[in-house]
Protein backbone atom coordinates (compact mmCIF):
# COMPACT_ATOMS: atom_id res chain seq x y z
CA UNK A 1 0.00 0.00 0.00
CA UNK A 2 2.92 2.47 0.88
CA UNK A 3 4.76 1.41 -2.17
CA UNK A 4 1.45 2.25 -4.47
CA UNK A 5 1.33 5.47 -2.64
CA UNK A 6 4.99 6.49 -3.56
CA UNK A 7 4.20 6.14 -7.15
CA UNK A 8 1.62 7.62 -6.99
CA UNK A 9 2.83 10.87 -5.47
CA UNK A 10 5.63 10.44 -8.03
CA UNK A 11 3.67 10.68 -10.62
CA UNK A 12 2.06 13.58 -8.83
CA UNK A 13 5.10 15.32 -8.85
CA UNK A 14 6.10 15.24 -11.93
CA UNK A 15 2.85 16.14 -13.38
CA UNK A 16 2.87 19.52 -11.15
CA UNK A 17 6.74 19.95 -12.01
CA UNK A 18 7.24 23.21 -14.32
CA UNK A 19 8.07 22.50 -17.77
CA UNK A 20 11.29 23.61 -19.43
CA UNK A 21 11.11 26.56 -21.42
CA UNK A 22 12.92 27.43 -24.41
CA UNK A 23 13.09 30.94 -26.12
CA UNK A 24 12.59 28.75 -29.55
CA UNK A 25 11.88 25.18 -30.53
CA UNK A 26 12.32 23.96 -33.86
CA UNK A 27 10.47 20.99 -34.10
CA UNK A 28 9.05 17.88 -36.09
CA UNK A 29 12.11 18.43 -38.75
CA UNK A 30 14.64 16.12 -40.13
CA UNK A 31 18.28 16.50 -38.18
CA UNK A 32 21.86 16.77 -40.17
CA UNK A 33 23.99 17.63 -37.89
CA UNK A 34 26.92 18.11 -39.39
CA UNK A 35 28.93 14.77 -38.64
CA UNK A 36 28.51 13.13 -41.37
CA UNK A 37 25.84 10.63 -39.52
CA UNK A 38 22.57 9.74 -40.35
CA UNK A 39 19.94 12.16 -40.45
CA UNK A 40 17.18 11.92 -37.38
CA UNK A 41 13.90 13.50 -36.74
CA UNK A 42 13.99 15.40 -33.57
CA UNK A 43 12.90 18.86 -31.79
CA UNK A 44 15.59 21.43 -31.06
CA UNK A 45 15.34 23.79 -28.13
CA UNK A 46 17.28 27.02 -27.74
CA UNK A 47 17.83 29.07 -24.88
CA UNK A 48 20.32 32.40 -24.35
CA UNK A 49 21.44 31.46 -27.59
CA UNK A 50 22.32 28.24 -27.55
CA UNK A 51 21.16 24.45 -28.09
CA UNK A 52 19.99 23.31 -25.13
CA UNK A 53 18.15 20.32 -25.37
CA UNK A 54 17.65 17.91 -28.88
CA UNK A 55 14.91 15.63 -28.43
CA UNK A 56 11.26 15.35 -28.03
CA UNK A 57 9.73 18.60 -26.69
CA UNK A 58 6.13 18.30 -27.81
CA UNK A 59 5.49 19.04 -23.60
CA UNK A 60 7.91 21.89 -23.71
CA UNK A 61 7.14 25.47 -23.52
CA UNK A 62 8.66 28.30 -25.59
CA UNK A 63 7.96 31.50 -26.76
CA UNK A 64 8.47 30.80 -30.83
CA UNK A 65 8.03 27.28 -32.00
CA UNK A 66 8.56 26.61 -35.89
CA UNK A 67 7.23 23.71 -37.62
CA UNK A 68 10.07 22.09 -39.50
CA UNK A 69 7.89 19.08 -40.87
CA UNK A 70 9.76 17.75 -43.85
CA UNK A 71 12.53 20.23 -43.59
CA UNK A 72 15.81 19.97 -42.87
CA UNK A 73 17.81 21.58 -39.92
CA UNK A 74 21.05 21.98 -40.36
CA UNK A 75 24.25 23.78 -38.92
CA UNK A 76 24.36 27.27 -39.92
CA UNK A 77 27.30 27.03 -42.79
CA UNK A 78 30.40 28.57 -42.70
CA UNK A 79 31.99 29.76 -45.40
CA UNK A 80 35.65 29.47 -45.24
CA UNK A 81 36.61 31.63 -47.91
CA UNK A 82 34.75 35.12 -47.93
CA UNK A 83 35.65 38.57 -49.43
CA UNK A 84 33.64 40.81 -46.62
CA UNK A 85 35.92 43.23 -47.34
CA UNK A 86 32.68 45.88 -47.96
CA UNK A 87 30.77 44.23 -44.65
CA UNK A 88 30.83 47.96 -43.00
CA UNK A 89 28.78 49.28 -45.93
CA UNK A 90 26.37 45.88 -46.31
CA UNK A 91 26.48 44.73 -42.67
CA UNK A 92 22.91 42.69 -43.36
CA UNK A 93 25.45 40.69 -45.77
CA UNK A 94 22.17 39.83 -47.60
CA UNK A 95 23.21 37.72 -50.80
CA UNK A 96 25.46 35.96 -47.94
CA UNK A 97 22.89 35.17 -45.00
CA UNK A 98 20.10 34.18 -47.49
CA UNK A 99 22.07 31.04 -48.91
CA UNK A 100 22.01 29.86 -45.37
CA UNK A 101 25.90 31.27 -44.24
CA UNK A 102 26.08 31.92 -40.37
CA UNK A 103 29.48 32.39 -40.54
CA UNK A 104 32.46 33.95 -43.22
CA UNK A 105 35.75 34.25 -42.68
CA UNK A 106 37.31 36.96 -44.64
CA UNK A 107 41.21 38.14 -45.39
CA UNK A 108 41.78 35.64 -47.62
CA UNK A 109 44.35 35.59 -50.49
CA UNK A 110 46.55 37.76 -48.48
CA UNK A 111 43.98 40.29 -48.30
CA UNK A 112 43.70 40.64 -44.70
CA UNK A 113 42.86 44.33 -42.79
CA UNK A 114 46.04 46.39 -42.02
CA UNK A 115 45.41 47.90 -38.72
CA UNK A 116 43.94 44.37 -37.37
CA UNK A 117 42.80 45.20 -33.90
CA UNK A 118 40.86 48.78 -34.58
CA UNK A 119 39.38 46.99 -38.10
CA UNK A 120 37.65 43.85 -35.17
CA UNK A 121 37.16 46.84 -32.45
CA UNK A 122 35.32 48.87 -35.02
CA UNK A 123 33.27 46.49 -37.02
CA UNK A 124 32.66 44.94 -33.22
CA UNK A 125 31.00 47.90 -31.61
CA UNK A 126 29.48 49.90 -34.64
CA UNK A 127 28.17 47.63 -36.78
CA UNK A 128 24.75 45.13 -36.18
CA UNK A 129 25.66 42.16 -38.32
CA UNK A 130 23.61 39.84 -39.85
CA UNK A 131 25.93 36.73 -39.69
CA UNK A 132 29.45 36.28 -37.31
CA UNK A 133 32.87 37.26 -39.18
CA UNK A 134 36.14 36.16 -38.53
CA UNK A 135 39.44 37.30 -39.95
CA UNK A 136 42.64 36.17 -41.55
CA UNK A 137 45.77 38.84 -41.68
CA UNK A 138 46.79 39.31 -44.95
CA UNK A 139 50.36 38.45 -46.41
CA UNK A 140 49.83 41.38 -49.35
CA UNK A 141 48.65 43.64 -46.93
CA UNK A 142 51.54 43.37 -44.75
CA UNK A 143 54.24 42.98 -47.43
CA UNK A 144 52.67 46.22 -49.44
CA UNK A 145 52.85 47.98 -45.89
CA UNK A 146 56.48 47.61 -45.18
CA UNK A 147 57.79 46.93 -48.78
CA UNK A 148 55.51 48.85 -50.83
CA UNK A 149 55.18 46.96 -54.20
CA UNK A 150 58.90 45.82 -55.01
CA UNK A 151 60.12 43.04 -56.71
CA UNK A 152 62.86 41.81 -53.96
CA UNK A 153 63.45 40.06 -51.08
CA UNK A 154 63.21 41.64 -47.63
CA UNK A 155 66.32 43.06 -45.68
CA UNK A 156 66.04 40.82 -42.14
CA UNK A 157 64.36 44.06 -40.56
CA UNK A 158 61.89 44.24 -42.86
CA UNK A 159 60.98 40.12 -42.26
CA UNK A 160 61.08 41.08 -38.48
CA UNK A 161 58.52 43.99 -39.21
CA UNK A 162 56.39 41.58 -41.08
CA UNK A 163 56.73 39.05 -38.77
CA UNK A 164 56.03 41.98 -35.93
CA UNK A 165 52.69 42.59 -37.47
CA UNK A 166 52.13 38.64 -38.01
CA UNK A 167 52.44 38.32 -34.49
CA UNK A 168 50.60 41.70 -33.71
CA UNK A 169 47.02 40.30 -35.72
CA UNK A 170 47.23 37.09 -34.10
CA UNK A 171 47.10 38.54 -30.82
CA UNK A 172 44.39 40.80 -31.58
CA UNK A 173 42.35 37.99 -33.13
CA UNK A 174 43.13 36.56 -36.51
CA UNK A 175 42.69 32.75 -37.20
CA UNK A 176 45.93 32.67 -38.88
CA UNK A 177 48.01 33.93 -42.49
CA UNK A 178 47.12 34.22 -45.60
CA UNK A 179 48.51 34.34 -48.52
CA UNK A 180 47.85 35.71 -52.31
CA UNK A 181 50.75 34.51 -54.02
CA UNK A 182 49.67 35.00 -57.72
CA UNK A 183 48.87 38.65 -56.60
CA UNK A 184 50.56 41.80 -55.89
CA UNK A 185 53.16 41.95 -54.18
CA UNK A 186 52.72 38.19 -52.83
CA UNK A 187 53.78 37.06 -56.34
CA UNK A 188 57.38 38.86 -55.63
CA UNK A 189 58.49 36.71 -52.11
CA UNK A 190 60.26 33.85 -52.38
CA UNK A 191 58.91 30.24 -50.19
CA UNK A 192 61.25 31.08 -47.38
CA UNK A 193 59.93 34.79 -46.42
CA UNK A 194 56.31 32.49 -46.71
CA UNK A 195 57.71 30.13 -44.29
CA UNK A 196 58.94 32.67 -41.86
CA UNK A 197 55.66 34.25 -41.47
CA UNK A 198 53.82 31.40 -41.42
CA UNK A 199 55.96 30.03 -38.27
CA UNK A 200 54.68 33.03 -36.17
CA UNK A 201 51.43 32.31 -37.16
CA UNK A 202 51.32 28.79 -36.74
CA UNK A 203 53.14 29.08 -32.95
CA UNK A 204 50.02 31.14 -32.15
CA UNK A 205 47.99 27.32 -32.95
CA UNK A 206 46.92 29.54 -36.19
CA UNK A 207 46.12 28.44 -39.97
CA UNK A 208 47.99 28.95 -43.36
CA UNK A 209 45.09 29.25 -46.09
CA UNK A 210 47.15 29.77 -49.94
CA UNK A 211 46.13 31.05 -53.05
CA UNK A 212 48.54 29.36 -54.84
CA UNK A 213 51.18 31.08 -56.71
CA UNK A 214 50.16 29.44 -59.66
CA UNK A 215 46.75 27.59 -60.49
CA UNK A 216 47.19 27.22 -64.30
CA UNK A 217 50.54 25.78 -66.03
CA UNK A 218 52.62 26.07 -62.63
CA UNK A 219 49.99 24.23 -60.51
CA UNK A 220 51.68 20.92 -59.32
CA UNK A 221 54.55 23.32 -58.32
CA UNK A 222 51.81 25.48 -56.43
CA UNK A 223 50.72 22.59 -54.35
CA UNK A 224 54.02 21.20 -53.80
CA UNK A 225 55.11 24.54 -52.49
CA UNK A 226 52.20 25.06 -50.23
CA UNK A 227 52.83 21.76 -48.82
CA UNK A 228 56.59 22.51 -48.39
CA UNK A 229 55.38 25.96 -46.01
CA UNK A 230 52.90 23.95 -44.11
CA UNK A 231 55.98 21.19 -43.27
CA UNK A 232 58.86 23.38 -42.48
CA UNK A 233 56.53 26.39 -40.84
CA UNK A 234 54.45 23.27 -39.05
CA UNK A 235 51.17 25.05 -39.53
CA UNK A 236 47.60 23.51 -40.70
CA UNK A 237 47.05 24.71 -44.73
CA UNK A 238 43.80 24.96 -46.73
CA UNK A 239 44.66 24.88 -50.59
CA UNK A 240 41.87 27.61 -50.91
CA UNK A 241 39.65 27.97 -53.92
CA UNK A 242 41.69 24.99 -55.29
CA UNK A 243 41.01 24.45 -59.23
CA UNK A 244 42.54 23.56 -62.31
CA UNK A 245 42.78 26.49 -64.73
CA UNK A 246 43.32 26.40 -68.28
CA UNK A 247 42.70 23.60 -70.76
CA UNK A 248 46.32 21.87 -70.59
CA UNK A 249 45.87 21.75 -66.71
CA UNK A 250 42.28 20.26 -66.95
CA UNK A 251 42.64 16.19 -65.21
CA UNK A 252 45.41 18.01 -62.76
CA UNK A 253 43.45 17.66 -60.11
CA UNK A 254 43.80 13.66 -60.30
CA UNK A 255 47.74 14.80 -59.22
CA UNK A 256 47.03 17.37 -56.86
CA UNK A 257 44.51 15.17 -54.62
CA UNK A 258 47.05 12.67 -54.90
CA UNK A 259 49.54 15.19 -53.51
CA UNK A 260 46.88 16.27 -50.72
CA UNK A 261 46.67 12.43 -49.59
CA UNK A 262 50.69 11.93 -49.51
CA UNK A 263 50.72 14.94 -47.55
CA UNK A 264 48.20 13.90 -45.23
CA UNK A 265 49.55 10.19 -44.94
CA UNK A 266 52.88 11.96 -43.77
CA UNK A 267 51.16 13.33 -41.03
CA UNK A 268 50.76 16.70 -42.48
CA UNK A 269 47.69 19.12 -41.66
CA UNK A 270 46.23 19.91 -45.03
CA UNK A 271 42.95 20.31 -46.50
CA UNK A 272 41.27 22.54 -49.56
CA UNK A 273 38.22 24.38 -50.06
CA UNK A 274 36.46 24.83 -53.28
CA UNK A 275 33.74 26.99 -54.81
CA UNK A 276 30.96 24.52 -57.28
CA UNK A 277 31.42 26.67 -60.54
CA UNK A 278 33.42 26.14 -63.78
CA UNK A 279 34.49 29.74 -63.94
CA UNK A 280 36.57 32.24 -61.68
CA UNK A 281 36.55 35.92 -61.03
CA UNK A 282 39.63 38.55 -60.08
CA UNK A 283 41.24 41.08 -61.75
CA UNK A 284 41.46 41.58 -65.26
CA UNK A 285 45.45 42.37 -63.85
CA UNK A 286 45.88 38.15 -63.72
CA UNK A 287 46.43 38.31 -67.34
CA UNK A 288 49.40 40.72 -67.31
CA UNK A 289 52.44 39.41 -66.04
CA UNK A 290 53.47 40.50 -62.81
CA UNK A 291 57.25 42.15 -63.45
CA UNK A 292 55.27 44.56 -65.56
CA UNK A 293 53.04 45.68 -62.34
CA UNK A 294 55.78 46.09 -60.23
CA UNK A 295 55.55 49.47 -58.42
CA UNK A 296 52.85 52.26 -59.05
CA UNK A 297 50.09 52.50 -62.24
CA UNK A 298 52.15 55.51 -63.66
CA UNK A 299 55.01 52.14 -63.49
CA UNK A 300 52.88 50.37 -65.67
CA UNK A 301 51.72 52.77 -68.01
CA UNK A 302 55.29 53.87 -68.58
CA UNK A 303 56.26 50.19 -69.44
CA UNK A 304 52.75 49.99 -71.49
CA UNK A 305 54.30 52.97 -73.94
CA UNK A 306 57.82 51.67 -74.17
CA UNK A 307 57.78 50.03 -77.53
CA UNK A 308 59.69 47.00 -76.10
CA UNK A 309 58.15 46.07 -72.92
CA UNK A 310 54.93 46.17 -74.75
CA UNK A 311 55.80 43.79 -77.05
CA UNK A 312 56.78 41.46 -73.88
CA UNK A 313 53.05 42.26 -72.08
CA UNK A 314 51.48 41.53 -75.32
CA UNK A 315 53.30 38.35 -75.46
CA UNK A 316 52.40 37.03 -72.12
CA UNK A 317 49.07 37.91 -72.40
CA UNK A 318 48.46 35.91 -74.93
CA UNK A 319 49.80 33.38 -73.60
CA UNK A 320 47.26 33.69 -70.72
CA UNK A 321 44.61 34.03 -72.72
CA UNK A 322 45.65 30.56 -74.80
CA UNK A 323 46.89 28.59 -71.90
CA UNK A 324 45.18 30.19 -68.47
CA UNK A 325 42.48 32.10 -67.96
CA UNK A 326 41.77 33.03 -70.87
CA UNK A 327 41.20 29.49 -72.03
CA UNK A 328 41.63 30.01 -75.47
CA UNK A 329 39.06 32.52 -76.63
CA UNK A 330 38.05 35.85 -75.66
CA UNK A 331 34.29 35.15 -74.97
CA UNK A 332 35.52 32.79 -71.78
CA UNK A 333 36.57 36.17 -69.64
CA UNK A 334 33.89 38.30 -69.29
CA UNK A 335 33.06 41.75 -67.47
CA UNK A 336 31.74 41.76 -63.81
CA UNK A 337 32.64 45.52 -62.99
CA UNK A 338 34.24 48.25 -65.18
CA UNK A 339 33.95 51.43 -63.27
CA UNK A 340 34.75 53.72 -65.74
CA UNK A 341 32.02 52.11 -68.82
CA UNK A 342 29.13 50.21 -66.89
CA UNK A 343 27.37 49.71 -70.06
CA UNK A 344 30.78 46.43 -70.66
CA UNK A 345 29.17 44.56 -67.38
CA UNK A 346 27.87 40.73 -68.45
CA UNK A 347 29.85 41.74 -71.68
CA UNK A 348 32.96 39.59 -72.65
CA UNK A 349 36.34 40.81 -73.74
CA UNK A 350 34.94 39.15 -77.24
CA UNK A 351 32.06 41.31 -77.36
CA UNK A 352 34.42 44.55 -76.79
CA UNK A 353 36.84 43.87 -79.40
CA UNK A 354 34.80 43.63 -82.22
CA UNK A 355 32.51 46.49 -80.46
CA UNK A 356 35.71 48.69 -80.82
CA UNK A 357 36.01 47.49 -84.84
CA UNK A 358 38.48 44.76 -84.32
CA UNK A 359 39.12 41.43 -85.29
CA UNK A 360 38.59 39.27 -81.74
CA UNK A 361 41.85 37.41 -82.16
CA UNK A 362 44.27 36.53 -78.96
CA UNK A 363 46.62 39.33 -79.76
CA UNK A 364 43.92 42.33 -80.63
CA UNK A 365 42.14 40.62 -76.92
CA UNK A 366 45.26 41.67 -75.12
CA UNK A 367 46.12 45.13 -76.64
CA UNK A 368 42.60 45.51 -75.54
CA UNK A 369 43.40 44.65 -72.21
CA UNK A 370 46.67 46.65 -71.63
CA UNK A 371 44.45 49.44 -72.60
CA UNK A 372 41.80 48.71 -69.81
CA UNK A 373 43.92 47.97 -67.38
CA UNK A 374 45.46 51.46 -68.42
CA UNK A 375 41.95 52.94 -67.50
CA UNK A 376 41.59 51.13 -64.61
CA UNK A 377 41.04 47.72 -65.28
CA UNK A 378 37.76 45.54 -64.31
CA UNK A 379 36.63 42.57 -62.12
CA UNK A 380 36.09 39.91 -64.38
CA UNK A 381 34.80 36.23 -64.52
CA UNK A 382 37.05 33.59 -66.26
CA UNK A 383 35.11 30.60 -67.61
CA UNK A 384 38.32 28.29 -68.22
CA UNK A 385 37.81 25.46 -65.73
CA UNK A 386 36.88 21.80 -66.21
CA UNK A 387 33.51 20.74 -64.09
CA UNK A 388 35.98 17.03 -64.18
CA UNK A 389 37.91 18.69 -61.62
CA UNK A 390 35.59 20.29 -59.85
CA UNK A 391 33.54 17.00 -59.50
CA UNK A 392 36.70 15.31 -58.37
CA UNK A 393 37.85 18.10 -56.07
CA UNK A 394 34.36 18.43 -54.38
CA UNK A 395 34.36 14.24 -53.40
CA UNK A 396 37.65 14.68 -51.70
CA UNK A 397 37.04 13.72 -48.20
CA UNK A 398 39.03 16.95 -46.91
CA UNK A 399 37.32 19.68 -49.23
CA UNK A 400 35.09 21.92 -47.58
CA UNK A 401 32.71 23.83 -49.57
CA UNK A 402 33.18 27.70 -49.63
CA UNK A 403 32.15 30.65 -51.93
CA UNK A 404 35.23 32.92 -52.59
CA UNK A 405 32.32 35.56 -53.47
CA UNK A 406 32.41 38.97 -52.28
CA UNK A 407 28.88 40.63 -50.70
CA UNK A 408 26.63 41.61 -53.27
CA UNK A 409 24.03 44.35 -53.57
CA UNK A 410 21.27 43.58 -55.39
CA UNK A 411 20.93 44.85 -59.04
CA UNK A 412 24.36 46.60 -58.68
CA UNK A 413 27.30 45.61 -61.02
CA UNK A 414 27.34 41.71 -62.54
CA UNK A 415 28.31 39.49 -60.19
CA UNK A 416 29.80 36.42 -60.26
CA UNK A 417 27.05 33.67 -59.27
CA UNK A 418 28.80 31.78 -56.09
CA UNK A 419 28.22 35.20 -54.45
CA UNK A 420 24.24 34.51 -53.99
CA UNK A 421 24.38 30.67 -55.12
CA UNK A 422 27.21 28.55 -53.84
CA UNK A 423 25.90 26.75 -51.21
CA UNK A 424 22.25 25.73 -52.22
CA UNK A 425 23.93 25.00 -55.18
CA UNK A 426 25.94 22.17 -53.61
CA UNK A 427 22.49 20.84 -51.62
CA UNK A 428 19.94 21.24 -54.89
CA UNK A 429 22.16 20.83 -57.91
CA UNK A 430 25.07 18.22 -56.91
CA UNK A 431 23.23 16.44 -54.02
CA UNK A 432 19.88 16.48 -55.16
CA UNK A 433 20.62 16.23 -59.09
CA UNK A 434 24.08 14.76 -59.86
CA UNK A 435 24.19 12.89 -56.85
CA UNK A 436 27.73 13.62 -56.04
CA UNK A 437 27.95 13.70 -52.65
CA UNK A 438 24.64 12.49 -50.28
CA UNK A 439 23.22 15.11 -48.38
CA UNK A 440 25.11 14.38 -44.99
CA UNK A 441 28.45 14.10 -46.26
CA UNK A 442 27.94 18.31 -48.16
CA UNK A 443 26.47 19.15 -45.20
CA UNK A 444 29.46 18.03 -42.99
CA UNK A 445 31.75 19.80 -45.61
CA UNK A 446 30.01 23.59 -45.00
CA UNK A 447 29.69 22.73 -41.36
CA UNK A 448 31.82 20.57 -38.89
CA UNK A 449 34.83 20.49 -41.26
CA UNK A 450 35.19 24.28 -41.40
CA UNK A 451 34.63 24.78 -37.63
CA UNK A 452 37.43 22.17 -36.56
CA UNK A 453 39.66 23.99 -39.69
CA UNK A 454 39.18 27.67 -37.22
CA UNK A 455 38.98 25.57 -33.51
CA UNK A 456 35.32 26.54 -33.71
CA UNK A 457 34.41 24.27 -30.76
CA UNK A 458 30.77 25.51 -30.23
CA UNK A 459 29.65 25.69 -33.77
CA UNK A 460 29.44 23.68 -36.65
CA UNK A 461 27.49 21.04 -35.26
CA UNK A 462 23.65 20.30 -33.72
CA UNK A 463 24.53 19.31 -30.57
CA UNK A 464 23.21 20.14 -26.77
CA UNK A 465 25.47 23.05 -26.18
CA UNK A 466 26.49 24.62 -29.14
CA UNK A 467 25.75 27.77 -30.36
CA UNK A 468 22.26 28.16 -32.13
CA UNK A 469 23.73 28.74 -35.30
CA UNK A 470 20.92 27.35 -37.81
CA UNK A 471 19.93 27.00 -40.97
CA UNK A 472 16.44 25.01 -42.24
CA UNK A 473 16.12 24.42 -45.64
CA UNK A 474 13.83 22.25 -47.86
CA UNK A 475 16.20 19.26 -49.37
CA UNK A 476 13.51 18.55 -52.27
CA UNK A 477 13.52 22.36 -53.53
CA UNK A 478 16.81 23.91 -52.33
CA UNK A 479 18.54 25.53 -55.83
CA UNK A 480 20.35 28.33 -56.43
CA UNK A 481 19.45 30.59 -59.19
CA UNK A 482 21.80 33.09 -59.81
CA UNK A 483 23.51 32.79 -63.52
CA UNK A 484 26.38 34.08 -65.39
CA UNK A 485 23.76 35.95 -67.59
CA UNK A 486 21.83 37.03 -64.52
CA UNK A 487 23.29 37.01 -61.28
CA UNK A 488 21.01 39.32 -59.04
CA UNK A 489 18.83 36.30 -57.97
CA UNK A 490 18.46 34.94 -54.78
CA UNK A 491 18.21 30.93 -54.04
CA UNK A 492 15.26 29.03 -53.41
CA UNK A 493 14.75 26.97 -50.56
CA UNK A 494 16.62 28.42 -47.54
CA UNK A 495 13.68 28.82 -45.27
CA UNK A 496 14.90 29.63 -42.01
CA UNK A 497 18.86 31.13 -40.73
CA UNK A 498 19.03 31.73 -37.26
CA UNK A 499 22.03 33.52 -35.21
CA UNK A 500 22.83 32.94 -31.88
CA UNK A 501 19.23 31.50 -31.76
CA UNK A 502 17.38 34.54 -33.69
CA UNK A 503 15.89 34.13 -36.61
CA UNK A 504 17.82 36.63 -39.00
CA UNK A 505 16.45 34.95 -42.51
CA UNK A 506 12.39 33.63 -42.62
CA UNK A 507 10.11 32.30 -45.37
CA UNK A 508 9.53 36.16 -46.16
CA UNK A 509 13.26 36.87 -46.63
CA UNK A 510 15.82 39.17 -44.42
CA UNK A 511 14.24 40.09 -41.34
CA UNK A 512 15.38 42.57 -39.05
CA UNK A 513 17.07 40.74 -36.26
CA UNK A 514 20.84 41.46 -36.31
CA UNK A 515 22.69 38.53 -33.76
CA UNK A 516 25.99 38.30 -35.49
CA UNK A 517 29.53 38.79 -33.52
CA UNK A 518 32.94 39.20 -34.69
CA UNK A 519 34.80 36.18 -34.02
CA UNK A 520 38.59 36.38 -32.41
CA UNK A 521 40.49 33.28 -32.59
CA UNK A 522 42.41 34.42 -29.19
CA UNK A 523 39.09 33.39 -28.02
CA UNK A 524 39.66 30.27 -29.83
CA UNK A 525 43.25 28.71 -30.95
CA UNK A 526 45.41 27.06 -28.56
CA UNK A 527 48.89 28.69 -29.38
CA UNK A 528 51.82 26.24 -29.97
CA UNK A 529 49.58 23.23 -31.10
CA UNK A 530 48.86 21.74 -34.24
CA UNK A 531 45.80 20.23 -35.10
CA UNK A 532 45.62 16.54 -35.51
CA UNK A 533 46.21 15.48 -39.03
CA UNK A 534 43.03 13.21 -39.42
CA UNK A 535 40.54 16.00 -39.00
CA UNK A 536 38.27 13.68 -36.72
Amino acid sequence: MIRLFSIAFCILLAACAPKEHFDLVIEHGSIIDGTGSPARTADVGIRDGRIIKVGDLSDAEATRRLDATGLTISPGFIDLHAHIESIMNMPDAESHIRQGVTTALGGPDGGGPLYFGKYLDSLSKHYKLSLNVAYLTGHNTIRRKVMGNENRKPTTAELDTMKALVRKAMNQGAFGLSTGLKYLPGTFSETSEVIALSQVAGSMGGIYTSHLREEGLGLLQGVREAVLIGREANIPIVLTHHKAMGKPMWGASKTTTAIVDSARAAGLDIMMDQYPYTASHTGLAVLIPSWAMEGSHDDFKKRATNKKQLARILEGIEFNLLNDRGGGDLRNIQFANVSWDSTLQGKTLHDYVVQLGKEPSLENGAQVAVDMQLKGGAACIFHAMSEEDVVRIMQHPFTMHASDGGLARFGENHPHPRAYGTFPRILGYYVREKKVLTLEEAVRKMTSLPAMRLSLSDRGVIREGTVADITVFNAETIIDKSTFEKPHQYPQGIEYVIVAGVITVDSNGLTTNRAGKVLRGTDYLKSGTQRPATGD
